[in-house]
């Protein structure tokens, strides 16, 4: 997936992370999640879609 330069991304963070830096952040698009690491934005994004995120986190809440 191709993001367009002028979308702006709502990125939110797990209210379960740190205060220290360690955690990730995530933003929903198009049928999508992107999921970046808050220390490393830089280095881009994955793009997981939004069958294989809803079962990422129903597993992750079990």
């Amino acid at each position: 997936m191709t993001l367009d330069a002028t979308v702006e991304l709502a990125w939110h963070k797990s209210t379960f992370s740190s205060n220290n830096g360690d955690c990730v952040e995530s933003a929903a698009i198009n049928g999508a999640t992107l999921v970046r690491d808050t220390k490393a934005r830089a280095h881009g994004h994955l793009t997981i879609d939004a069958t294989s995120w809803n079962h990422l986190i129903t597993t992750l809440k079990d």
